[in-house]
């Protein structure tokens, strides 16, 4: 599972390196060595503002994935229509070179506002993308959404 928060950078060209420690969680867990790279669905940041990353979802479970959106359970056909045209359709399948270099796509880096400070978010099977800027916007909406019933938080073993 992919666990930490790790900082880079996005060159020029579009390049950042994925942190060593998802390259070997990648390989050995997933038994991956490609991997798609697309939209994460809209973050609410409140008063009607979404915030938008990128996810990486090892190939295996970008499978797993695409068979259950198309089994469609739970969603209206107007709902699978938007998870096919913001999540689906832009993802791109990559693979990190020797020196663990990604490129990430312009129509992404573009969606995710991508410029030079990146934050990488191990999110169990997957990895987020953030912006330095919407990272520290997403984060302060999840302290200001986190659960206060102690109860299911004792539950959690939190």
């Amino acid at each position: 599972m992919f666990r930490g928060i790790y900082q880079n950078s996005v060159d020029a060209k579009g390049r950042t390196s994925l942190p060593a420690k998802f390259r070997e969680v990648m390989a050995e867990t997933f038994k991956a060595d490609s991997f798609v790279i697309t939209n994460s669905g809209p973050v609410d940041l409140g008063n009607g503002v979404f915030g938008r990353g990128l996810s990486i979802y090892p190939y295996p479970e970008w499978l797993v994935l695409e068979e259950k959106v198309a089994k469609g359970v739970g969603f209206t056909f107007a709902q699978l229509n938007s998870i096919n045209r913001l999540i689906l359709a832009p993802g791109v399948e990559c693979a990190a070179d020797r020196q663990g270099r990604v490129l990430i796509p312009p129509h992404l880096r573009s969606a995710a506002a991508l410029e030079r400070d990146i934050v990488f978010v191990g999110s169990q099977k997957k990895i987020e993308i953030w912006s330095q800027a919407e990272w520290e916007k997403v984060t302060s909406q999840a302290e200001k959404d986190f659960p206060a019933n102690t109860q299911a938080l004792a539950e959690l073993g939190l």
